[in-house]
């Protein structure tokens, strides 16, 4: 399986995961110009290393990875995933969104689409995200299931 996902990274990279990548990094550079905007640019260039290799990892919700209520974090993510939305992230999705549908047509290039909605979703909301690989994206997903199931039979 790492055979495939080694493949399908650098196949993503050299038709076209490097221009989706710069895309995210120059998000960042505009972003870290306002000086305002460094916890959004932080957030870019994140996403813009996972964009180049986007195969076998997962963007995961920080919550899920401590387990940890998010507190007055909450809030301060939404209103901050709102102002990001609408000077960079709109842009960025309807670029990813383009692409998938474009990836989706030639049919051999579908996990390509599925690739570039994940980002369209990450454009969104590119706060309190954090990029690990499938195995602790699964685990993580897991236990946070476990503890919403037992707060749910408790009550």
């Amino acid at each position: 399986m790492d055979v495939l996902r080694f493949a399908g990274n650098v196949l993503w990279f050299v038709v076209g995961g490097v221009i989706a990548g710069l895309m995210w990094y120059l998000a960042g550079l505009i972003a870290a110009a306002t000086i305002v905007g460094l916890p959004w640019a932080f957030a870019c260039f994140r996403l813009g290393s996972y964009t180049f290799f986007p195969f076998g990892r997962e963007l995961v919700p920080v919550t899920h990875l401590t387990g940890r209520d998010p507190g007055a974090m909450g809030p301060l993510r939404l209103l901050g995933n709102i102002i990001w939305f609408v000077p960079l992230g709109f842009a960025l999705m309807v670029v990813h969104l383009i692409a998938a549908v474009l990836w989706f047509a030639t049919i051999v290039g579908i996990p390509f689409g599925f690739a570039h909605l994940k980002l369209a979703q990450a454009s969104v909301f590119p706060l309190g995200k954090r990029i690990v690989s499938t195995d602790v994206a699964a685990l993580a997903r897991q236990h946070n299931a476990a503890n919403t199931l037992a707060s749910a039979r408790s009550r």
